[in-house]
């Protein structure tokens, strides 16, 4: 949020700051060095030497030409206060009483300046700043000026404009006045620090001292040593003058000290301190603020915490004390003054405080005022109001109807202002159109004119935006993009504009400012953005500073992170050895947070690790680790996740086992538990995710309950064939799945069989006829579903065949023990996937099933691409025996599978010597041919019981030809 956020109106302190001074002649005292300025000596008449505050009476009466007798109409024109008579008799009146003089005059003059522009309602312009300051050549300030005097001039200059840092301003204006603040401040500490105390500091001065230099940082001036010192000095005053301060002092000294720390003053002790003191103050005067006071004071209080003053009791109590005054007042807030208490609420949920009822009566009352004030804000105040209105929306506040009618009611004075807005305002009102449009806000008529009148301003002012702003605004029309915006020139343009600073910068971010540049960027390219060499180098440009900054991100970050690299990968990003390495010293992070992450996070992870694992990452011991660390969690938070959530995870344990990931008890457990889900949710998801959860179901084939199968396929299976508008990835992960459930229910000779299913499988197939598919794993797709139904196959697939070793060392065995048996390797049936050997005179087809076949590897699990291929086979007239690789290790374990087939040939196997020995490798062929055979306990169709024969070392893996 950006520093002046909230500016406080001066209304409220420029009241009652000048002190009513006597008429008569005061003391003066001499002139001389002072700190950075030097100041003329004037050669004053000898005069008795008095004490510092006793006054010298002189018989000389002063003229008509006296300040004291031609005070300015505020009325009259500004040349009037710049007539070189009146600085004349300013000098004078300080050479006339030398060391003794008091400074009233001065500060009478200051408060004329001062009235000249309340009655302006403007502060002094750089042209007339300029007239006076060179007038004031010879405004000298000195020691011996009293409290009143001093407090009455910094605070009247500074209220008028005197001290605003102007660009361009001329070198001889800027000099003299950074040497007449130089003395003021001087000054000021002088009196502080005088031992004993000066007996005429007063609560009033200290609270228009302290005003004026947080006016002062808030108006540009450099903090100067001179201006942390003076704040340093006046602070133990405050805190002595404490019982002295009025509700209206109260206000202004907790909104001065918010505005010294948002412009870079230290929480010190002694700020603490005071802090805590007007805390206290506030709760008894509570009842005495007005409206502007109760906004001034929220604000401050919002800025505070917002830069890491503690959230202490007495604070959460003056927030609670404050809100109902809120309600009461609700009328009398000025159009800042609503904009700074909404800013105000919306910062301190943003930061911790408690959503009260209170607070949330607050906001309701005020959102009417924002609608009926909507013309008279200021660009800085509706930026304010949308970012504070995105923001309470995004910790959960209703989007109201008196919400979305104030969001919509200041989006047309967006449009109209849009060439007033500085670039943070800018960076501000997109992050808020786009937190408030992923938190549900329709995108009206008005709302894209609004975002269409913004986005060329990013590309004018791209120069302009602070460090902070790049990733928002990066952020921002990433989220629009998500959210439906089109990409249209001007949000390209936007984009491309802002790169090179990105790139320019990369020292500079912080670890938050990394995460959603990264996140941003992937999600722009995600949503069709090219990936241009000016985006690829923002990319690599950032990834070292992953690395460099691992240990300070955090639980959202690293997820943000991880999803954002695999994200661009996946969208053809090179994996470089930055990237790698990224990722690389992010898991550890993973496994470290845990227990941090939210719903959506958790999802965001394991699918960042399903992809990394697809895209060829390697399954290093820390990327298992990381799978197993988050999959307790996602366990214990099932019940929070959303329908895509749902479906991306489901995907993801697919995708992981499909890839070799272990299936452990903990893997099982969480898929069940999060199926329930589906079938409860069924209603809420879009095509994709059916199409995911139907291919993921499918994919983790026997680890799922076929009851549990069948059932969720019912439920979502209708509501993709009944969708007009779907792509063909859906309909072809869609119509795969089917087909593995009707597949399961084939393969058990007991199964209720559904011919629902195949009538969707059938509508699936139609929609795919006129395609053209480039691909091995879609024309096998339609291959097998033509086949499954009996239709002409309108795709001739083209596969790739690969004949592993243990599958060739089979087929050696098997021809050199039965010489006449006619065999042929990797054929396509039916246009269906290679059979691995295929035995044509009996209609046999011996499948060896490496690992791959089975989740998770286990050699007992099928897949459902597996499961598929065996009954599209069967189908067809195929008997099929599936021998998996473990049970191929060694050379008697092979002739016992040699003899069974020769048994199922018509040729008698070589006795063994025992019966209970045949039974043993008899047992050992998975054969799935005959409709009666029973299913067994571990889940395969087999001829007789299994064997207990533990498996032996691993062999190499065979790549599979199916889906």
């Amino acid at each position: 949020m950006d520093r002046n956020s909230a500016g406080i109106s001066g209304q409220y302190t420029r009241s009652d700051n000048n002190y009513n001074q006597p008429g008569d002649q005061a003391a003066s005292s001499r002139r001389g060095r002072y700190r950075y300025a030097t100041v003329k000596q004037w050669d004053n008449p000898s005069r008795t030497a008095l004490g510092r505050n006793e006054f010298y009476h002189s018989p000389f009466t002063p003229s008509s030409q006296h300040l004291q007798y031609r005070s300015v109409n505020p009325a009259q024109d500004f040349n009037t206060l710049t007539k070189q008579e009146i600085m004349d008799d300013l000098v004078s009146q300080s050479y006339r009483f030398g060391h003794r003089y008091d400074g009233r005059h001065h500060g009478r003059y200051a408060s004329s300046i001062k009235k000249y522009t309340s009655a302006s309602k403007r502060p002094l312009n750089r042209a007339e700043q300029s007239q006076l300051i060179r007038l004031m050549q010879n405004f000298s300030v000195t020691r011996s000026w009293n409290w009143r005097s001093l407090t009455t001039t910094l605070h009247s200059l500074t209220s008028a404009g005197v001290f605003t840092p102007h660009n361009p301003m001329d070198e001889r204006v800027k000099l003299t006045q950074a040497n007449l603040l130089s003395t003021l401040l001087d000054a000021i500490i002088f009196n502080c620090n005088q031992k004993p105390q000066a007996r005429d500091i007063d609560a009033r001065g200290i609270a228009n001292l302290l005003w004026a230099m947080a006016k002062l940082a808030d108006n540009g001036q450099k903090r100067t040593q001179e201006l942390n010192e003076a704040v340093a000095a006046l602070l133990p005053h405050m805190n002595t003058k404490k019982d002295q301060f009025n509700a209206r002092e109260i206000a202004n000294l907790l909104w001065a000290m918010a505005k010294l720390v948002d412009n870079g003053q230290e929480l010190t002790p002694e700020l603490n301190q005071a802090v805590a003191a007007l805390l206290l103050l506030m709760n008894t005067k509570k009842d005495q603020f007005n409206a502007q006071g109760t906004a001034n004071l929220l604000w401050a209080m919002a800025k505070m915490v917002d830069n890491g003053l503690e959230r202490t009791a007495e604070l959460k109590e003056a927030v609670v004390v404050l809100l109902p005054h809120v309600n009461v007042q609700k009328d009398q807030f000025t159009p800042q003054g609503i904009a700074n208490l909404l800013w105000a609420m919306a910062k301190m949920v943003d930061n911790g405080l408690e959503r009260t009822a209170e607070l949330k009566e607050a906001v309701v009352v005020l959102l009417p005022h924002v609608t009926a004030q909507k013309a008279h804000f200021k660009p800085q105040e509706i930026s304010n109001l949308l970012w504070a209105m995105a923001k309470l929306v995004d910790n959960r506040q209703e989007q109201t109807p008196e919400l979305k009618d104030a969001v919509a009611a200041l989006l047309p004075h967006v449009n109209a202002q849009k060439d007033q807005f500085i670039p943070q305002h800018i960076a501000n009102l997109l992050w808020a159109m786009a937190k408030l449009v992923d938190n549900g806000q329709e995108r009206t008529k008005e709302f894209k004119e609004t975002l269409a009148a913004l986005l060329p301003q990013v590309n004018t002012q791209k120069a302009n935006f602070k460090l902070q702003e790049i990733p928002n605004l990066l952020w921002a029309m990433a989220k629009l993009v998500d959210n439906g915006q089109e990409r249209t020139p001007e949000l390209n343009k936007a984009v491309a504009s802002l790169l090179p600073h990105v790139k320019a910068q990369k020292d500079q971010f912080n670890s938050q400012g990394i995460a959603n540049l990264l996140w941003a960027m992937a999600k722009l390219v995600d949503n069709g953005q090219e990936q241009t060499s000016g985006l690829k180098e923002a990319v690599a440009s950032l990834l070292p500073h992953v690395k460099a900054q691992k240990d300070q991100f955090n639980s959202q970050g690293i997820a943000n992170l991880l999803w954002a690299m695999v994200k661009l990968v996946d969208n053809g990003q090179e994996q470089t050895s930055g990237l790698k390495e990224a990722v690389a010293r992010l898991l550890p992070h993973v496994n470290a947070q845990k227990a941090n992450f939210k719903p959506q996070e958790n999802t965001n992870l394991l699918w960042a690790m399903a992809k990394l694992v697809d895209s060829g990452q390697e399954q290093t011991p820390g990327l298992n680790e990381t799978v197993a660390a988050l999959l307790p969690h996602v366990n214990a938070q099932k019940a929070n996740f959303n329908p895509q959530e749902i479906a991306n995870l489901l995907w993801a344990m697919a995708k992981l086992l499909d890839s070799g990931q272990e299936q452990t008890p903990e893997l099982n457990e969480t898929a069940a538990a999060l199926l329930p889900h589906v079938n409860a949710q069924k209603d809420q998801f879009i095509p994709q995710h059916i199409a995911n959860l139907l291919w993921a179901m499918a994919k983790l084939g026997e680890s799922v309950e076929l009851n549990v199968v069948t059932s969720t396929f019912k439920s979502l299976v209708y509501r993709i064939s009944e969708n007009p508008q779907l792509s063909q990835q859906v309909i072809l992960m869609s119509l795969w799945g089917v087909m593995v459930c009707c597949a399961r229910l084939s393969l058990v000779s007991n199964a209720n069989k559904n011919n629902v299913l195949e009538k969707h499988m059938d509508d699936l197939f139609t929609r795919l006829e006129n395609t053209s598919p480039n691909n091995e794993e879609e024309q096998s797709i339609i291959a097998m579903a033509a086949s499954w139904l009996g239709r002409v196959c309108p795709v001739v697939p083209h596969y790739q065949t690969t004949i592993s070793k243990p599958q060739s060392d089979f087929c050696d065995q098997l021809r050199s023990c039965i010489p006449s048996l006619k065999i042929e390797e990797e054929k396509s049936l039916n246009s269906l996937p290679p059979v691995d050997l295929l035995l044509p005179d009996h209609n046999m087809v011996i499948e060896v099933q490496g690992p791959s076949h089975y989740v998770g590897g286990d050699f007992n699990t099928r897949k459902g691409s597996t499961l598929l291929k065996i009954a599209l086979l069967q189908k067809a007239g195929f008997e099929v025996i599936e021998i998996p690789i473990n049970m191929l290790w060694n050379r008697d374990s092979m002739k016992r599978y040699i003899d069974q087939i020769k048994a199922r040939v018509g040729i008698p196997p070589q006795r063994h010597g025992s019966v209970s020995l045949k039974r043993r490798w008899a047992d050992e062929a998975y054969v799935t041919a005959d409709k009666g055979r029973q299913r067994s306990d571990h889940g395969y169709l087999t001829a007789k019981e299994h064997s207990d024969e533990q498996p032996g070392k691993p062999a190499k893996r065979k790549k599979t030809n199916s889906q």
